[in-house]
């Protein structure tokens, strides 16, 4: 046949109605390799045996009879042809309506991305400490509790011995100069910064620098107490006091430096307004005296740190922090070539993955110092560095969430004892429901990690104060502050939003260690937590968006290998149960996110191997959707073995399912034992284990790579994201392209499946030619021949995967002639038209040069 045959073709009426072969058409015999396919698509030729048997009953009983026995064959192969179409319909969209669509390859990104944030095995640490607030190592002892602002501060001077120690460690931050400046020029300067980030250091010694020339009996540097008076106005009050002012001393402390820590994320503590400030520098003035405010960046803090006094402190560069503590960890131990050996420890990879932080704040940089050096003198291991790499990441989270609510205060009396008082607890609990929701939704839009922060903040203020409604202000929100507290980064990226891919600013820890240390220190420190989090996370389990709602159910697979009993008690079989599919896909990704664990997976298959035999309805659901990512059976076998036990059941009430996951088995590496699966259904006797293989092979048509692939882009398939899986598979296994084709060709020989496998073949043909004409579009104008644009989009990309699976499909004269009549039915279709073009392409990648010469020869015969 010439390849123009099929466009000379298109503008004919058809000659034969493509639901009823012509019998000139049907293959005497079925061609070999494809018998079971043959005797089923037998339903094809079956069709001629029921108009045989028709005219026998007609002279038997007569027309009448005849025909309604006609009709009523007509109607069952009709309801038969509907219930195939409506079991490949996607499962998860029932509660959206039958066409409802659900976002499939959004769902499998938001897996890999939470599985990629969550499993670092970081889950179990192993940093062994008697108290966490310290670093107990060998002979390490360094303290790492940054002090909460206010709380535990004493007044009084420093030592010089510890200025002396500052002058010697302390790095300066980016602009440090600048900030002694403004010191300098206005005497007093508000310096904002996160805990822990070494403000205090770097107030300490801006206050140094600019009082050696001070008074040295009694300490030129002075800590004040905040509790000794209000703040601000207190140390109004302390330096007239003590530098010669009103009532003072005469002068014998005049040059003194004052540092003052503010606590202002407390309830009910307001901030020191400009006039007070203004009143405090023009008394360090006429006392000759400096003061640096310390203030946490926050709402709270914003109108100081906007003002003419305040300025924000940058944090110390790590490298140059370890650097320091390095040396002079060894020039105690007068090792002075261990420098350059210790410097290549730390820059290990090993290392680096197992401290995982992006930066070091000063303490964390003094630890990570202490263990190299401790390493390379040989008092630890190996295994102890990196157990104690491993421990500064969960010291940081047991400081952010150690007795928070501890100093809440008491709601205030409204005066009457009548007029409600709204509670500020949700104040007080956002930074830290902020960072839990950075753990569970890092990596995902900015946007919606707050809204999620907003909904745990309601839960834990409810659970901490039942009695009382919370309250937050509406436009206090300050995203900067945020990132400060939490250790958090923001970046543009791409965000799934209604199956397309859109850009928007993501938010993520500043540290792959710093998400798994936050749920550990929340499920395992703070039990009384554990309420209000489920309850959030079952909120959260309704949220439509993939990015939300599946990164919330890794992170409660997580929470649940930590505790089992209590996270399947309390979240995945509640779960599991639900009405609503997407709450259980919620169970079955937490379910499998557990059995990654290798010491929960022997219970993770147990629990799923009961929901399919003895489950309720929606059990056996949740338990296909397990068994669809590969680890909840002992093996692929297994994992069929039950799939096939969900589907058939109850006149294959969840064979939708059940095809769905069999679809995603074939992304691994074992895909052969699959196809060879389909195969054995598709020949069984039973029709529901045939029902089940036909749907399968349907569905794998019309899945795309990305909907399934649990795979990083970099391997075979993940390359392949945008093809379909069938076509990708061919080109990746190769040697299963024959298995492929014969799948595909019972579904289309098979009456009852054979219009949604035509329906599938056209979506596959289509999806290659719409790919290559975009590609032509966009070489058009750039000016650019084929050569140019060669290989470059999904077009030209796929065409590998049709070159191998059509040829296969092709194989005899019947099986082309039905390809050119669905081809001519593309070309005349009015709302998507195939360009002559492109249907010559096709059939010249269908039917090789040599097969299409002896056509051309038989024709002409």
């Amino acid at each position: 046949m010439a390849d123009e045959a099929v466009a000379e073709r298109a503008a004919e009426p058809a000659s034969h109605d493509p639901q009823r072969p012509q019998d000139s058409r049907s293959p005497e015999a079925p061609p070999r390799g494809r018998e079971r396919g043959g005797e089923r698509g037998g339903e094809r030729g079956g069709e001629r045996g029921d108009e045989q048997a028709q005219g026998e009953a007609e002279a038997h009983d007569g027309p009448e009879a005849g025909d309604d026995e006609a009709a009523e064959r007509a109607k069952e192969r009709e309801r038969a042809a509907d219930r195939i179409k409506d079991l490949t319909r996607d499962p998860l969209a029932e509660e959206d309506g039958e066409d409802g669509p659900t976002d499939l390859a959004a769902a499998a990104r938001a897996r890999r991305a939470g599985r990629k944030l969550l499993t670092s095995g970081r889950d179990f640490t192993s940093f062994d400490r008697s108290r966490i607030g310290h670093a107990h190592i060998g002979d390490i002892n360094v303290s790492l509790d940054a002090r909460r602002s206010g709380v535990a501060m004493r007044g009084g001077p420093v030592p010089e011995e510890e200025l002396r120690r500052l002058r010697r460690a302390h790095v300066e931050p980016a602009g440090y100069v600048r900030l002694r400046r403004a010191l300098e020029s206005r005497r007093l300067l508000v310096l904002g910064g996160a805990p822990g980030t070494g403000r205090t250091c770097t107030a300490l010694a801006l206050l140094d620098e600019v009082t050696r020339d001070g008074a040295g009996d009694g300490g030129r540097v002075r800590r004040f107490d905040p509790h000794q008076g209000e703040g601000v106005r207190g140390l109004v009050g302390e330096v007239k006091g003590r530098d010669g002012g009103e009532g003072g001393e005469g002068g014998e402390r005049r040059g003194t430096g004052y540092l003052l820590e503010l606590a202002l994320d407390r309830p009910g503590t307001l901030p020191p307004d400009e006039m007070d400030l203004d009143q405090l520098a023009s008394t360090l003035a006429e006392g000759d005296a400096y003061a640096v405010v310390v203030v946490s960046v926050g709402s709270a803090a914003n109108p100081l740190l906007a003002g003419r006094y305040g300025m924000v402190c940058p944090p110390a560069p790590s490298q140059e922090l370890v650097t320091v503590r390095l040396r002079e960890r060894l020039e105690e131990a007068r090792d002075h070539e261990a420098l350059e050996r210790a410097a290549r420890i730390a820059e290990d990879p090993e290392v680096i993955e197992a401290v995982g932080l992006d930066d070091l704040r000063p303490a964390e940089a003094e630890l990570l110092a202490s263990l190299l050096a401790e390493h390379l003198l040989g008092s630890l291991t190996r295994e102890e560095l990196l157990a104690g790499c491993r421990g500064i990441a969960a010291v940081q989270a047991h400081e952010w969430f150690a007795g928070v609510d501890r100093a809440l205060a008491a709601a205030p009396s409204s005066g009457d004892g009548r007029t409600p008082v709204r509670s500020a607890t949700a104040a007080l609990f956002h930074p830290v429901a902020f960072r839990i929701a950075l753990a569970v939704l890092g990596g995902g839009s900015h946007s919606a990690v707050s809204a999620a922060a907003h909904l745990l903040t309601w839960e834990l203020s409810v659970q901490s104060d039942p009695d009382s409604t919370p309250s937050r202000p509406l436009f206090c929100d300050d995203p900067e502050s945020d990132r400060a507290l939490s250790r958090a980064r923001s970046d543009n990226g791409a965000i799934d939003v209604a199956g397309a891919e859109v850009t928007g600013q993501l938010i993520f820890y500043r540290g792959s260690a710093l998400p798994a240390a936050v749920l550990a220190e929340i499920w395992d420190r703070h039990f009384p937590v554990r309420a209000p989090v489920v309850r959030w996370l079952r909120l959260l389990a309704d949220d439509p968006r993939p990015q939300v709602s599946v990164r919330a159910a890794v992170a409660a697979g997580e929470l649940s290998v930590r505790d089992f009993e209590y996270g399947f008690g309390e979240l995945v079989r509640p779960l599991a149960e639900a009405s609503s599919p997407r709450r259980r896909v919620f169970a079955a990704t937490a379910l499998d996110q557990v059995a990654g664990h290798a010491s929960h997976r022997k219970a993770v298959r147990k629990v799923v191997d009961d929901w399919s035999r003895y489950g309720t309805a929606s059990l056996r659901w949740t338990a296909a959707m397990t068994l669809g990512h590969g680890r909840a059976a002992d093996s692929v076998d297994a994992a069929l073995d039950a799939l096939a036990r969900i589907g058939v059941r109850d006149q294959g009430r969840q064979l939708a399912v059940a095809s769905l996951n069999v679809v995603r088995l074939l992304t691994l590496p074992k895909c052969a034992t699959v196809l060879r699966r389909l195969g054995q259904w598709a020949e069984d006797r039973r029709e529901e284990y045939q029902d089940l293989a036909l749907v399968t092979i349907v569905r794998l048509a019309t899945t795309g790579v990305d909907e399934v692939l649990d795979d990083e882009p970099g391997t075979p398939l993940g390359d392949r994201g945008d093809w379909p899986l069938l076509l990708a598979l061919a080109v990746t296994r190769p040697e299963l392209t024959g298995t492929l084709a014969d799948l595909l060709w019972t579904a289309l020989n098979t009456a009852r499946s054979r219009d949604v496998a035509f329906d599938a073949l056209e979506a596959l043909l289509r999806s290659a030619s719409r790919g290559e004409r975009r590609e032509r579009g966009e070489r058009g104008e750039r000016g650019e021949g084929r050569e140019g644009g060669e290989g470059r989009g999904g077009g030209d990309r796929m065409r590998p995967g049709l070159a191998a699976l059509l040829p296969a499909l092709t194989s005899d004269e019947h099986d082309r002639q039905q390809l050119e009549w669905l081809l001519r039915r593309m070309m005349r279709d009015q709302d998507r038209p195939l360009t002559t073009e492109q249907a010559s392409a096709l059939w010249r990648l269908a039917v090789p040069a040599r097969q299409r010469r002896s056509d051309e020869e038989e024709s002409h015969g």
